[in-house]
């Protein structure tokens, strides 16, 4: 029985979910896959604190495109530095798909962790741009927005930049 269990772990994910929670709901607790449970258990926590750090990842180079075409360099089509924040865009984007995909039961946690996301993203955007700017250009705080001026289906959209 429990190389069953396992091998419906392994094979099918979505259908074993099902079947542990029908399994729980009819108190059939000795038929449980206790152990594949408590692995999914403690990694929920894990797949949030990714989710987040991809958001951030995401947010800050959305941020820094933003402040580099819009306000430093607003005439060049693709500044030069530019170029390798669009990999990182596309990069982070691909990896959250795929981790939302892989655990959907994270998907209504997105908007918090947006939230949660921006004003580190905020802050290391600002921290990443001084480095280059002149003194009169810096950055601070009121250089963005105070939350994320974004929505998450929109910073998701594949071509999509600010």
């Amino acid at each position: 029985m429990e190389s069953s269990k396992n091998n419906l772990y392994e094979t099918d994910r979505y259908q074993w979910i099902e079947q542990q929670k029908q399994k729980f709901r009819n108190g059939q607790y000795d038929q449980l896959d206790i152990e594949n449970l408590f692995g999914e258990i403690e990694s929920m926590g894990n797949e949030l604190g990714t989710l987040e750090h991809r958001l951030t990842t995401l947010i800050l180079h959305l941020l820094k495109y933003d402040y580099q075409t819009k306000v430093l360099n607003p005439v060049q089509a693709e500044p030069y530095d530019c170029r390798d924040w669009l990999g990182t865009i596309d990069r982070t984007r691909l990896a959250i798909q795929k981790l939302v995909k892989k655990n959907p039961h994270i998907k209504p946690q997105i908007e918090e962790q947006l939230s949660e996301a921006y004003p580190d993203a905020k802050t290391l955007a600002i921290e990443a741009m001084n480095r280059y700017v002149q003194t009169h250009q810096r950055l601070n705080s009121s250089s963005f927005p105070k939350t994320c001026p974004w929505s998450y289906e929109q910073i998701m959209e594949g071509n999509w930049l600010p």
